[in-house]
């Protein structure tokens, strides 16, 4: 079996290669390990070599230093010893076709998706709703696609959601289900996400999937990479939400292929535990479904965080690659999760799997994949390949001058509006505004309430004394709010 066959992972301790099947990268992968034993140059090499087999790859920097992709690398030092270790490594140096993301559009052409395709499901994830702010957003979406209005950006769904409080009518059998502080609070929750910067979002034109699927000129696979560093921080639930609907997305939209020789595109998920942490048992469950149906569409999905244990035990069974780089256990319960991990791979009599586990330096890892019948390949210990691209962050003017170089420049960045649910609402106000009866406002309250009060003292000229002062000034109060409300709502077009 040639190289060209396999995703070339690095050696062993006989200096053989180790390489995963590439027909078998759709059935998904975990690259796990504490922090600085080297997760993300592993990320960096798989990301290499896909691109080298023709697969564009979509993957989220998180701490800024992935991007050196995008630069050719300079082995020197301890790089340059292990490229020397592995005499059969074809090793050159060079830069990766990247183009980046960044949902702000500072450091990356703006990345945006519409209310409508992220849907109610993920967009309740995204603002952590209750049961009943979350009926009320569902409210919303029914209506608005039995109005033919288009939910675009968040100033659409406010509209929206300020239509169903003005017009209940509009909601049908299920005006029961709405209720005015269940509104309220999902506008109050639409608000703080329009604070942390979360509107950038939402817009058009939106991310087109056939532009991540795209080969590039050379045959090889472009990268496309989120910028992440700042948003994870400041808004990790928006990083999360995105990458879900990215994952549904592409489930919905692309046809079935069966297996093939390799995957057509493949996502890296740094940070894997935000897609899971606090999400619903609703949205829990499509995305174990997703993850599990995906594969026949083509599409490798491969999970970087710290443990295993920061997955489902029902993503963790559909993966065909574990790589595990080192973990540390000093409590009983870090201890307990050590041989968790390291009854997750199928034993090596040569290895002693747990002991191995707390002794793997920076660079080496525990390889667990799939052999050529597809049954589970014992477990190997791998000294990780260097990346023959950067291992480092690229500066501002490198990030600068390839995004200026991408051959998405100018579509994105070039956000438009069209006509929604905003202002068809907006129309639809004035027009009913236009059509209502006229109503006299030169009269003053006062005025008003002065009539009110002699029609009615004459419907009741028979009552004498103190009852008819107290019911006239009873009646004159009621009717002069009533007034008042017919002559604001026939100014601002409300039923």
């Amino acid at each position: 079996m040639t190289q060209a066959d396999q995703l070339v992972l690095g050696a062993d301790k006989q200096g053989l290669p180790i390489g995963h099947l590439l027909r078998f990268a759709n059935r998904h992968g975990l690259i796990a390990g504490a922090t600085g034993t080297g997760k993300t140059v592993t990320m960096q090499r798989l990301a290499e070599a896909f691109s080298d087999a023709g697969v564009p790859v979509f993957a989220a920097d998180i701490k800024g230093d992935f991007c050196g992709i995008a630069a050719a690398g300079e082995p020197k030092g301890k790089i340059a010893e292990r490229i020397a270790s592995m005499p059969w490594l074809a090793h050159t140096p060079q830069a990766y076709p990247v183009s980046m993301w960044d949902v702000y559009g500072e450091t990356g052409h703006p990345l945006r998706t519409t209310i409508s395709d992220m849907g109610p499901l993920l967009l309740g994830n995204l603002l952590e709703l209750t049961d009943s702010q979350q009926a009320i957003l569902y409210l919303a979406f029914q209506v608005a696609d039995r109005e033919g209005l288009l939910l675009l950006d968040l100033k659409d769904l406010k509209a929206m959601l300020n239509h169903l409080r003005d017009q209940p009518d509009a909601l049908g059998v299920d005006r029961a289900l709405y209720t005015a502080q269940s509104a309220n609070a999902l506008q109050r929750k639409l608000s703080m996400l329009e604070q942390q910067g979360g509107e950038m979002l939402f817009g058009e034109p939106a991310l087109q999937l056939e532009d991540i699927l795209r080969v590039d000129r050379d045959g090889r696979g472009r990268i496309h990479m989120l910028d992440a560093s700042r948003l994870v921080h400041q808004a990790p639930r928006v990083y999360a939400t995105f990458l879900l609907w990215l994952l549904a997305e592409l489930f919905e939209q692309l046809p079935e292929r069966g297996d093939a020789d390799k995957p057509i595109l493949a996502l890296f998920f740094d940070e894997a535990h935000l897609l899971f942490k606090g999400t619903p048992q609703a949205l829990r469950d499509r995305l174990e479904q997703v993850v599990r149906l995906i594969r026949s569409k083509g599409v490798g999905v491969f999970f970087v965080t710290q443990s295993p244990a920061d997955l489902p035990d029902a993503v963790l069974a559909q993966l065909g690659m574990r790589i595990q780089h080192g973990l540390r256990a000093f409590t009983a319960k870090e201890q307990k999760s050590l041989r968790a991990v390291a009854d997750g791979f199928r034993p090596n009599p040569a290895i002693d799997t747990l002991k191995v586990l707390t002794e793997l330096g920076i660079g080496e890892a525990l390889y667990g994949g799939l052999e050529a019948k597809g049954t589970p390949s014992m477990v190997r210990r791998v000294s990780i390949a260097p990346p023959q691209s950067r291992v480092g962050p690229l500066d501002d003017a490198e990030r600068a001058s390839l995004v200026s170089c991408s051959p998405l420049l100018g579509y994105y960045e070039k956000a438009f509006d069209r006509i929604s649910a905003y202002e068809m609402l907006a129309e639809r106000a004035e027009k009913q505004a236009q059509s209502a009866p006229e109503v006299p406002v030169a009269k003053s309250k006062k005025a008003a309430a002065n009539s009110a009060n002699g029609g009615v003292a004459d419907v009741l000229g028979g009552i004498a004394g103190q009852v008819y002062k107290s019911t006239v000034r009873q009646a004159v109060n009621q009717i002069s709010r009533q007034i008042l409300r017919g002559i604001l709502g026939s100014l601002t077009g409300k039923r």
